[in-house]
């Protein structure tokens, strides 16, 4: 019988995430070497090999992929039940902000958790840009942020990395001799940055036919057939698909999703949710089911 140690399991996860030993260790507060002798115990442990390595990349294998559903499953459950028995002494209040991107997420089967656990928690939410998020959370009105982590901005704990994507409908067709038509976020916004800093550096003209500061906005234009916009992959809503390749535009590159709280130690509360949300990050990047 194959009992999985949920250490093991923690850095395996934080290596699918991150997709190299040393920035897992960096994440867990770990020696790579520690977490390299973690993963080879996983291994013996599941007598299946997890990962291909080389000096540039950490692939998962079928067996790895296979894992990493076992793994959120085992590590999902205990978190559950550690709030569970624990969670009847909490107290107090915590200010949260989540992005506009969990909007069709299932981060509201995440804070149904928390609060069914901690009864005696008074849980206020804000809902908007990631941008905005921040400046909040600097200025105090929050205590703790789900969102997207700003350039250079090394603070808050990675829940995971998405990259991000042009997208439209199915019948979305761009001319390659017009100015690219986006619809984006207002201002301030991560994404909105990543795009016209990105078409810019590559030469693209672009014309913006659409400004929301929701989701649904940027959704409805987008179906409507005005333009295309930029959405982190792992989180696309419904009904828009990926740009094809074939229309050749630039790479946006990656985005990190992170938990960050105005207090350091991150206790109470909002250390409570966030360490709940760091444990059921699995789920966040899971459509809701309607």
């Amino acid at each position: 019988m194959i009992v999985l140690d949920p250490v093991l399991l923690q850095s395996f996860l934080a290596v699918t995430q991150a997709r190299s030993f040393s920035e897992a260790g960096r994440r867990l507060g770990l020696r790579q070497s520690t977490i390299s002798q973690h993963i080879r115990k996983l291994e013996d442990e599941a007598g299946r090999r997890l990962f291909v390595r080389d000096t540039h990349s950490v692939i998962p294998t079928p067996d790895g992929e296979a894992m990493e559903g076992f793994a959120r499953s085992i590590l999902e459950a205990n978190e559950r039940a550690r709030r569970y028995f624990s969670g009847s002494q909490l107290r107090g209040r915590v200010r949260f902000g989540a992005s506009e991107d969990f909007v069709s997420s299932r981060l509201p089967e995440v804070l149904a958790d928390f609060v069914r656990l901690h009864p005696l928690v008074d849980l206020a939410l804000t809902v908007d840009l990631s941008a905005t998020l921040h400046q909040m959370l600097d200025a105090g009105e929050l205590d703790l942020v789900l969102c997207k982590r700003r350039g250079g901005d090394e603070r808050g704990r990675v829940v995971w990395r998405d990259r991000l994507a042009w997208i439209g409908t199915v019948l979305t067709r761009i001319d390659p001799a017009e100015p690219l038509p986006l619809i984006l976020y207002t201002p301030p916004s991560i994404t909105r940055t990543a795009a016209l800093e990105t078409l810019e550096q590559a030469g693209r003209p672009w014309r913006i036919v659409c400004s929301s500061g929701s989701l649904s906005g940027l959704r409805a234009a987008a179906l409507a057939g005005l333009g295309i916009t930029v959405h982190a992959h792992g989180l696309m809503p419904e009904g828009l698909q990926e740009i094809p390749a074939a229309y050749r535009l630039p790479d946006l590159g990656d985005v990190e999703f992170v938990v960050q709280g105005a207090a350091r130690d991150g206790r109470g509360p909002a250390g409570e949710l966030a360490a709940a949300i760091l444990a059921d990050g699995g789920r966040l990047h899971r459509r809701a089911i309607a």
